[in-house]
């Protein structure tokens, strides 16, 4: 079922960069404004740096992977 969004007071420098946008794609402002909203809620959750390496596994120490000299 669809659901529908009103937004109001919405910023005029918002408003203009919005209609800009939509002009560039040849749509509506409210296609433009539904397909950034999809566009960024698709996105992977952004995690701090720290938990990204904590989550790696461990593969081994550095010279399990030496490169051979011939």
């Amino acid at each position: 079922m669809a659901k529908h969004l009103l937004l109001s007071d919405v910023d005029d420098i918002v408003m203009r960069a919005l209609e800009k946008r939509a002009k560039e794609h040849r749509w509506s402002v409210e296609e433009e404004a539904k397909d950034m909203l999809a566009e960024l809620l698709k996105r992977p959750e952004r995690r701090p740096f720290g938990e990204v390496l904590a989550s790696m596994p461990y593969v081994g120490e550095d010279d399990d992977f030496s490169a051979r000299r011939t």
